[in-house]
């Protein structure tokens, strides 16, 4: 017990800990492994860059051959702050970071990114509002510009939204319809 206070006290006199809150610092200090999340998503991205996988427990089971000890919540927290998407390849389905889907010939067409990466869609006016999984908007949209379409002004990415300027509110609505048929998603379109 003495070793661990005493431990925990020299810790605290670091530079790096003096902005920490305590709970983080136990976690540092009682770590069996000493890893902390910078090395674990060095690891994870190096596992992604040398291997072929296509689950999050397959990944999970890498990380814990080396070393890491990681629950599927942390994993998830993990692949969505490093920005990697589960997309089709040659190989199959595999965690991929997105600008490394290859030069314009060689990314996959919105054909394949939609049915994968597509949620949602909405839109008032002129304006279309597309919803992706995690990471998805940034491929997706890149898709759409790359397509040409003239009914689009342009296109507005975060992580996982799409702002699509269209042309008119009857462009919005066929567009629309067009990018559900292209993700296979039936029913009504909202706005």
């Amino acid at each position: 017990m003495h070793n661990n206070a005493l431990s925990l006290s020299q810790s605290l006199m670091l530079p790096r800990y003096r902005r920490m809150p305590v709970s983080a610092i136990l976690r540092a200090v009682q770590s069996p492994s000493g890893k902390r999340k910078p090395e674990r998503h060095e690891a994870i991205l190096g596992l992604i860059g040398s291997h072929a996988i296509g689950s999050q427990e397959e990944l999970r089971r890498l990380l814990q051959e080396r070393g890491w000890q990681v629950t599927q919540a942390t994993l998830s927290r993990d692949l969505r702050e490093l920005g990697l998407v589960r997309a089709q390849t040659d190989d199959g389905a595999r965690y991929v970071r997105p600008e490394s889907l290859g030069t314009d010939e060689d990314k996959p067409s919105l054909e394949i990114l939609l049915p994968q990466l597509f949620d949602s869609v909405d839109g008032v006016s002129e304006l279309l509002v597309l919803h992706t999984l995690p990471s998805g908007a940034q491929p997706i949209a890149e898709g759409i510009d790359a397509t040409g379409w003239p009914e689009i002004i342009g296109t507005i990415a975060g992580e996982n939204t799409i702002l699509i300027v269209c042309r008119s509110s009857q462009a919005r609505v066929e567009l629309a319809e067009r990018l559900r048929t292209m993700a296979g998603q039936r029913g009504l379109i909202r706005g």
